[in-house]
């Protein structure tokens, strides 16, 4: 799945527990007509894909949706949902440098001197 939207908020990476847990956190705004405010999580190694990514920024996101159930003290249980970011890209790459961008096609003028009565080499 995919989340596609401006960066509102980028996170610090917090550690949880013992054994170095890490999660970053980022919020994007949909672009849509009701706009939905959207925190997707990144754990461990996948928290540094943020570091490149500002507020203001369009991007895409890849997620996963995870669920998970708890039983508390009292014994009830309870059902807990996040959404789990693996990737992230820019939304509208910037033009490669490779190739320049082509003009529109109202940038050309039509050729009007063509002459009908040149021969060309083409065998039909």
């Amino acid at each position: 799945m995919e989340v596609q939207g401006r960066i509102k908020l980028v996170g610090d990476t917090q550690t949880f527990g013992n054994n170095g847990f890490r999660k970053r956190e980022v919020v994007v705004t949909t672009e849509e007509q009701y706009p939905q405010h959207i925190m997707i999580e990144f754990v461990q190694d996948k928290t540094d894909l943020l570091n490149n990514f500002q507020v203001g920024q369009q991007v895409k996101i890849s997620i996963n949706l995870r669920g998970r159930e708890w039983t508390n003290p009292q014994g009830e249980v309870k059902y807990f949902n996040s959404i789990q970011g693996w990737r992230i890209e820019a939304a509208q790459p910037e033009a490669s440098g490779d190739m320049p961008p082509m003009p529109p096609a109202e940038a050309f003028e039509p050729a009007n001197d063509l002459n009908e009565d040149d021969h060309d080499d083409l065998p039909f």
